[in-house]
């Protein structure tokens, strides 16, 4: 098998995520492109994998009943969302004269 590269969907577990990997292939009837996406169990033996980093995994014996992967190496980190309403409720907490208007 050779390498595959894919985006971290969950990492619930300890040393463990899953990868969805997507792979586009021609159909020869329709003669459209057709994207299927699978989904494996990936050791990650640092656990500094979050949801959305881009990964490559390299195959490995079978580590479990469903993990024969393991992550490689991490291409891209994935960008945290903080939500706008939490950036002013921290603001406020740390700063409570700059949230209350004046009057």
């Amino acid at each position: 098998m050779k390498p595959v590269v894919g985006m971290v969907v969950s990492n619930k577990m300890q040393k463990s995520v899953v990868v969805a990997v997507d792979h586009l292939f021609h159909h020869k009837l329709y003669n459209r492109y057709i994207k299927r996406t699978s989904k494996f169990m990936a050791h990650d033996e640092k656990d500094e994998c979050n949801i959305g980093d881009r990964v490559r995994l390299d195959p490995s014996r079978p580590l479990s009943k469903r993990k024969n992967w393991v992550v490689a190496e991490i291409l891209k980190k994935a960008r945290i969302y903080v939500p706008p309403s939490a950036q002013s409720a921290d603001s406020s907490i740390k700063n409570p004269t700059a949230a209350s208007p004046t009057s």
